[in-house]
């Protein structure tokens, strides 16, 4: 197949295309710009009222409602009115320069391949989880928002991740629709001539033959992959199935289709990304498939590939705990890849195998996928700074030797996308104060702006969000009694309850026990007279999926149910099933408190409570992730002392105790002191600075910019610099990596003196560099900081040459005499320019 063959997504050849004007409705229909821009809601809702109000899906309406209402609303000149001025606003958005053309018009950055299991961009499109997939979805919408070039990568599911029941016991059933994909907002790729675009991965066995569908997401595409096609053997078919099921085997099968057969399909489309992005480690064989193409197109051997591809590489983890990375055996590594290793990338088994192990001598060690991604990517970050912190950790033996604070492991801190999160009310509001293009480009004064609304405006504004909050809940919770088989009287309470007038607390996220969902419930008599205080009535909305895997979390939901059953609280809590996109947007836009009680640090950055932001809502959460950094007075409650105390029940005993003295002493009375016109003004203080100085730091348009500015963009430059020439730097690099692996273990101190004088301290040393040339290392006095201070690093001059390069360099420095003598140690490091070290080369040797 010519990867050169221009690929196009007809419409499908069902289409009413006799139907003048329908190829606009299903432009609007494929493009998911639609799930943050309701400008065409009235388009969809016209179709069909009912269908649009259960699915929110225009591409499922568009193709169940018939051709002669299709043609009857093409024919009503004010739908055609707007349809008209719908399309020529979605092309005009696309063809006009983001923030990104604007900025760096001559940027050497073309191209982003944004790889990730999980895509969370609308629930038309279900195949998400959580978390992972929230970033992902968030930041591709961003990139088109700023005109960031992105493409995302991922895997469509046939099921995708389960869909939730709580059953008449209060247990968790774990059911899997089917994902139609003629029901999906997704175009086949096809070339020119119609033929399917497919890929085919040769696996020991039988080949794997992948099709190529698009979804178009505003300027920015997202290309999936799936094994469902009737030429594969019927095993392989069922690849993506499911979102995070199945054996080892099924799971290891998934990311070789999304990192191998990602990269084959961007290549088959005549994609060059200079940038590849990893969102976690489930995408990392994508560097083994790069390297592979660049070997094809340069000649070189599989270690300069990779020095010449990594510096493009860039890796974000997002896991806070050893357990969670995606570990292999190394039999079913050899079963899998060992063909590809040794024939297409020119490495033995083992030498594939010491890529994704801690260190190569332990050769039975699991093959970790994010050590792959480290060791095959030119920058690594976390998603916080405390993450950041928690990462260099988790990954320090990967550098041994090497002080914590040197670990090269930045962070970018998460974001939202805030056009996806944000209420009806909650634009108008914002429209308002900031302008309707107001994350389009850099949001420096948003702040300023939103300051400006008035303690009544801002009031008006959740007090209408709670009433239609409270609408919803109670027709979700009818559907999920009637699912369920709750009897009829009990459907018909469910119809009054909650009140848009008490404060509202929300807690949604993933059931497991790290998250500790029930620390409320450490005093059930407790919770339940701060809930029915005649005086500060207080309603609690929980929402979220266990793992079925999960028995622990499955249980942590059946206790929340059963507290809720009994008749004094159910007027006052309520438990709705199936966590998804779309009932997170009505939670985030309704509660007034957003609750999160994870044990520190294993919550890496959490997004839910930043999408609280825009639609006014208020933050208590543990010190943990984002809030970590985000928290202070003003602006939101903090739970915790800021440090960590593992998984000890007697500190979450005394947190839970901290949890309900601070919603009786401070949230609750807060909130419910008014002034004589009814407003409780301290609290719209707090929302209104909550809302100013934190929505434009945790949005997506901070975090894509600063991915663009801090990582794709230097990312570009040094791969263009390395493959130039047909990867000549790359050689280069490659060839002195390897002279140092042959020379650094002869290389030695061969005295070390440090004297004072005076108010100078002067340190001498000679160095043999065992043929090293003295550029190719880095002499250096280290010193930790003091009191929490930056360590001092110093580097010696080389002061004498000796006629042998194998002789002794004497090495010298003079320093101000402000720190204990003994404090300093000497230290030497590789040193290349455009080599990060320690990422790329991480020997290291102290004198002591």
């Amino acid at each position: 197949m010519d990867k050169q063959i221009p690929c196009s997504s007809p419409l499908n050849a069902l289409f009413p295309r006799e139907l003048e004007g329908f190829d606009m409705l299903a432009e609007l229909a494929l493009d998911l710009r639609w799930s943050w821009n309701h400008a065409a809601d009235e388009i969809w809702r016209k179709l069909d009222p009912q269908l649009w109000s259960l699915t929110h899906n225009p591409w499922g309406v568009l193709q169940t409602v018939s051709r002669e209402h299709i043609a009857k609303l093409l024919a009503d000149p004010v739908y055609r009115t707007l349809l008209d001025t719908l399309v020529k606003t979605k092309r005009e958005a696309a063809e006009s320069p983001g923030w990104f053309q604007q900025t760096y018009p001559d940027s050497a950055l073309n191209t982003v391949a944004y790889f990730s299991m999980e895509f969370m961009l609308s629930d038309a499109l279900p195949i998400y989880s959580g978390g992972l997939g929230n970033v992902a979805g968030d930041q591709l919408k961003a990139a088109n928002d700023l005109g960031v070039p992105v493409i995302g990568v991922g895997l469509l599911y046939q099921q995708g991740y389960f869909r939730q029941i709580i059953d008449t016991n209060g247990v968790q059933q774990a059911v899997y629709p089917y994902n139609d994909p003629g029901q999906l907002p997704i175009s086949p790729l096809r070339h020119a001539n119609g033929e399917w675009l497919r890929i085919k991965l040769d696996l020991p066995g039988h080949p794997i033959w992948l099709r190529a569908w698009q979804v178009q997401v505003g300027r920015t595409k997202l290309y999936l992959l799936d094994s469902n096609d009737t030429a594969n053997y019927a095993p392989f078919r069922a690849i993506t199935s499911e979102l995070y099921g199945g054996s080892a085997d099924l799971r290891l099968m998934q990311e070789l289709v999304l990192g191998i057969g990602g990269w084959r399909l961007l290549n088959a489309l005549g994609i060059e990304p200079e940038v590849c992005h990893l969102n976690e480690g489930h995408a990392s064989f994508a560097i083994l498939e790069r390297a592979r193409c660049f070997m094809q197109k340069t000649g070189l051997s599989f270690s300069a590939a990779l020095v010449a591809t990594r510096a493009g590489n860039v890796f974000t983890t997002h896991t806070a705990v050893e357990a969670g990375f995606d570990r292999f055996a190394p039999a079913l590594i050899e079963q899998w890849l060992g063909d590809y290793a040794n024939v297409e990338l020119g490495i033995s088994t083992a030498e594939l195998l010491a890529l994704g192990q801690e260190d190569s001598c332990h050769a039975g060690d699991d093959f970790n996928m994010a050590y792959l991604a480290i060791r095959g990517s030119g920058a690594v970050n976390g998603v916080s700074a405390l993450h950041g912190e928690v990462s260099r950790r988790l990954f320090a033996s990967l550098f041994p030797r090497w002080p914590l604070d040197e670990i090269p492991i930045g962070h970018v801190t998460n974001g939202v996308h805030t056009p996806s999160w944000d209420s009806a009310g909650a634009d108008e509001l914002w429209t308002k104060a900031c302008g309707k293009e107001r994350w389009l480009g850099t949001i420096d004064e948003l702040g300023k702006s939103i300051r400006a609304v008035s303690n009544k405006e801002l009031w008006h504004f959740r007090t209408a969000a709670s009433q239609t909050f409270v609408t919803y809940v109670r027709e979700h919770l009818v559907r999920q009694m009637a699912a369920s088989g709750t009897p009829q009287p009990e459907m018909e309470e469910a119809q009054h309850l909650f009140d848009p007038h008490v404060l509202t607390l929300g807690f949604a996220r993933r059931f497991a026990t790290y998250k500790r969902p029930n620390l409320l419930l450490q005093d059930p008599a407790r919770l339940l007279r701060l809930l029915t205080n005649p005086e500060r009535p207080v309603q609690l909305i929980l929402a979220g999926k266990a793992h079925p895997a999960d028995s622990a979390g499955q249980a942590l939901i059946q206790q929340w149910v059963q507290f809720i059953r009994q008749p004094q609280v159910r007027q006052h809590v309520i438990f709705l099933s199936d966590y998804d996109m779309f009932l997170s947007e009505h939670l985030v836009a309704g509660v007034d408190v957003w609750l999160n009680t994870p044990q520190r640090p294993w919550e890496a950055s959490g997004t839910s409570g930043m999408k609280v932001l825009v639609n006014g809502g208020i933050n208590l959460s543990e010190l943990d992730g984002w809030w970590a950094e985000a928290y202070s007075p003003d602006i939101g409650w903090a739970l915790g002392d800021g440090k960590e105390h593992g998984n000890d029940p007697a500190w979450d005993a005394i947190e839970a105790e901290a949890l309900y003295d601070l919603l009786e002493q401070e949230v609750i009375p807060e909130f419910y002191q008014r002034d004589t016109q009814g407003i409780p003004v301290a609290w719209t203080t707090r929302m209104r600075e909550s809302m100013a100085r934190l929505t434009p730091l945790f949005s997506t348009n901070r975090v894509v910019r600063e991915y663009t500015e801090q990582r794709y963009l230097p990312a570009a430059e040094a791969f263009r610099a390395r493959a130039a020439d047909n990867g000549e730097v790359a050689q280069q690099i490659a060839n002195w990596q390897q002279a140092l692996e042959q020379q650094w273990a002869g290389l030695r101190v061969d005295g070390f003196t440090a004297r004072q004088e005076g108010n100078h301290y002067l340190f001498a040393a000679n160095v043999l560099l065992n043929g090293l040339a003295p550029e190719d290392v880095n002499v250096e006095l280290y010193a930790n900081g003091c009191d929490g201070g930056d360590a001092i690093r110093q580097s010696m001059d080389c002061a004498y040459l000796p006629d042998d390069n194998r002789g002794a360099h004497l090495y010298r420095i003079t320093l101000p005499a402000l720190h204990a003598l003994s404090q300093y140690t000497l230290r030497i490091i590789p040193s290349r320019e455009g080599v990060s070290i320690p990422l790329e080369v991480n020997h290291i040797l102290w004198e002591h």
